[in-house]
């Protein structure tokens, strides 16, 4: 039955959340370190002790994180088997066909990125 006092513990659990989210926020904007205006050459960044040289902000490919979000879609996917592999038996053809439309979209996708170029290094 869908009583309202069945909620209580999701809306106990929301607000502690919530809570550690607004404390989060707060905490670091008056804990955290203050920018301070004026010396440039201590306000520089450093990487490993050596000043930057040139524009620290020059572009790099976007195929960096491509690949990055790519790797994390098809890992993603693969940890999605892992129930299936296990149970296998007891979903019977249903679970076999659905897990077989899992993987035709996948590949799909997978086709897509791959005539989009997106795992060409060369270009």
């Amino acid at each position: 039955m869908n009583l309202p006092e069945n909620y209580i513990p999701i809306l106990i659990q929301a607000a502690v959340g919530l809570g550690f989210v607004a404390i989060s926020l707060l905490g670091a904007h008056f804990l955290g370190p203050k920018q301070k205006k004026g010396n440039s050459v201590k306000n520089s960044s450093w990487e490993c002790g050596i000043p930057s040289e040139g524009n620290a902000r020059t572009p790099f490919s976007i195929k960096y994180f491509l690949t990055a979000v790519l790797f994390v879609l098809f890992d993603i996917e693969i940890v999605f088997f892992y129930p299936y592999a296990v149970n296998f038996r007891e979903f019977g053809m249903e679970g076999f066909v659905a897990v077989l439309t899992f993987v035709a979209i996948f590949f799909v996708a997978f086709f897509y990125v791959w005539k989009r170029g997106a795992l060409d290094w060369d270009k």
